[in-house]
């Protein structure tokens, strides 16, 4: 203090900001009059030429050249130019919030707050993005918006330098990884947060309070991030571009799993078998290949899924009926859009999922994952009676019925049940006639393509199954599997009268004619019926 009882400005800048102090004491005593003779012209700021209409708001202003705060926070010590943004940083420590919105109850401790909440309610989003379209109700929003763009992290953590595009970002990274302590606990369950902010959103969880809504849908969720994502949902805006290429993407967490698919990272490898997956989702799903677990039941039949889209494509299908995707080209209709781009495939001839080992694409995924499993030997479905492995679930559901003698598949015609809806479909030519595959060679028709294949053989004179032992050629698999029991002894067909074994089922056939006095084969001559053919070519 001066011998005039006079106190200095609380703090300066520099030497500057001295000369500034002078400079606004003579502007001071140069303008008393306009006080006193209550003029009207405009005060102003001999610095920055701005204008103001009263000495106070002068003296007020000239604080910002001078860096001169002269108002204190008693509670903290923060300091400030005018004593109504201290007054309306008190609300800070006070946790008073006296502007109350009209439409909703929720109060704030600014007025300017208060008037950009009031945009919730209005649908008023006046700032907008030059890049995408996206229009924000607060500058702030947009600001943070454009930082999707921009790649922008301005907030930087002093202890290990990590960015963020929010503010709020580094706060809770401080928190969360540096200080570690978490003050603030759940009533309910007893969890610990590091903010209050975080403690708010949990216990929503508790109270089902979802107190952000869309407000094109009427959809409520519990975060206001939640909504922002959601709303992509409707303004088709995908901020999240890949930069290898170039498809978008509505948040940057699909981005980054997105990323996965160019680097060949598979970060989630299962326990039981070593399959590795690009997401955790993805392995949560293949693990229950492994457990049976199937989570997603219907509410109308009670039929268990182990994926969601299983149930929803089950309810399509099944319980609605709506096919309301149609097929241009054919006119086939179909429950699902998805199902309805697979389909297209077939006029367009698209194969989009293409084999990184041999080269072969697929029009799904599904069949791309299946064929892969020919390279890498992967066979995750296990029979749980023999331990029996296999690459696809409709080979292990097809074995499952050896164990429990279920044939599924019947036939119209004579009854004749299978195991397969292929061996039915193979069965009916039986009843039809139809052979469509022919000979080229000598004209002669099946049934099965299997059939013309190793037909084929007896032209060609080719015998590609080749006994490991002795090196004998067959021109069928079959063959070489029945020889192999010529090394091996085995005899699998056993006859359960007298115990006799024999190496294959013809054998066995054959002799059970015996204990049945059954004469099959009958000399058309004289009417005479024997048991075996040999005997009866001997007659």
């Amino acid at each position: 203090m001066d011998s005039k009882g006079t106190s200095p400005p609380a703090s300066t800048c520099n030497v500057a900001s001295v000369i500034l102090v002078d400079q606004y004491s003579r502007q001071v005593a140069s303008n008393l009059s306009h006080d006193s003779l209550d003029c009207r012209e405009p005060l102003v700021c001999s610095t920055c030429g701005e204008s103001v209409t009263s000495q106070s708001d002068l003296q007020a202003h000239q604080r910002v050249h001078t860096c001169e705060k002269r108002f204190g926070c008693k509670t903290c010590g923060k300091a400030f130019t005018k004593r109504s943004l201290l007054r309306r940083h008190d609300r800070v420590h006070t946790g008073e919030k006296p502007f109350i919105c009209e439409t909703c109850g929720k109060a704030f401790a600014r007025q300017s707050t208060l008037k950009q909440h009031g945009r919730v309610h209005g649908g008023e989003k006046p700032f907008v993005c030059e890049t995408c379209g996206q229009a924000c109700p607060y500058l702030s929003a947009l600001q943070v918006h454009e930082r999707l763009h921009t790649g922008e992290k301005p907030f930087v953590c002093a202890t290990c330098g990590k960015a963020f595009a929010q503010r709020s970002g580094l706060r809770q990274h401080i928190d969360r990884v540096h200080t570690g302590e978490k003050p603030f606990e759940c009533a309910t369950c007893g969890k610990a947060f590091p903010q209050p902010t975080a403690l708010r959103q949990h216990e929503r969880i508790h109270t089902s309070e979802k107190p952000f809504e869309c407000a094109t849908c009427g959809k409520a969720f519990l975060k206001q991030s939640d909504l922002q994502r959601h709303n992509r949902v409707h303004t088709g805006e995908k901020p999240f571009i890949c930069e290898t290429c170039g498809k978008a993407f509505t948040d940057k967490s699909t981005l980054k799993q997105h990323e996965k698919v160019h680097n060949g990272e598979k970060p989630f490898v299962c326990e039981i078998c070593g399959q590795a997956c690009l997401y955790q989702s993805a392995l949560q799903v293949h693990e229950r290949l492994h457990t049976g677990e199937k989570p997603f039941v219907c509410a109308t039949c009670g039929k268990a899924f182990a994926q969601r889209k299983g149930l929803r494509q089950h309810i399509d299908r099944v319980h609605t009926n709506e096919k309301p995707f149609v097929c241009v080209t054919c006119g086939k209709a179909f429950p699902q859009q998805t199902a309805l781009y697979i389909h297209e495939r077939i006029h367009t001839g698209e194969k989009p999922f293409e084999c990184a080992t041999c080269g072969k694409a697929f029009t799904q995924r599904g069949g791309l994952l299946q064929h892969s499993r020919l390279h890498t030997g992967e066979k995750p479905f296990i029979c749980a009676t023999c331990g029996k492995a296999f690459a696809q679930k409709i080979g292990l559901l097809q074995h499952d019925r050896l164990h429990t003698g279920e044939k599924p598949f019947v036939c119209e015609t004579c009854g004749k049940a299978f195991a397969q809806q292929s061996c039915l479909y193979i069965h009916k030519k039986n009843h039809t006639g139809e052979k469509p595959f022919e000979c080229e060679t000598c004209g002669k028709a099946f049934t099965q393509r299997g059939g013309l294949l190793q037909h084929s053989r007896v032209h060609t004179g080719e015998k590609p199954f080749i006994c490991a032992t002795c090196d004998k050629a067959f021109a069928q698999k079959i063959g070489l599997l029945q020889h192999g029991r010529v090394h091996t002894g085995e005899k699998p067909f056993v006859c359960e009268t007298c115990g006799k074994a024999f190496t294959q089922q013809n054998g066995l056939n054959k002799h059970e004619r015996v204990h049945a006095g059954e004469k099959a084969f009958i000399e058309e001559t004289c009417g005479e019926a024997f048991v075996h053919p040999s005997t009866l070519n001997q007659h």
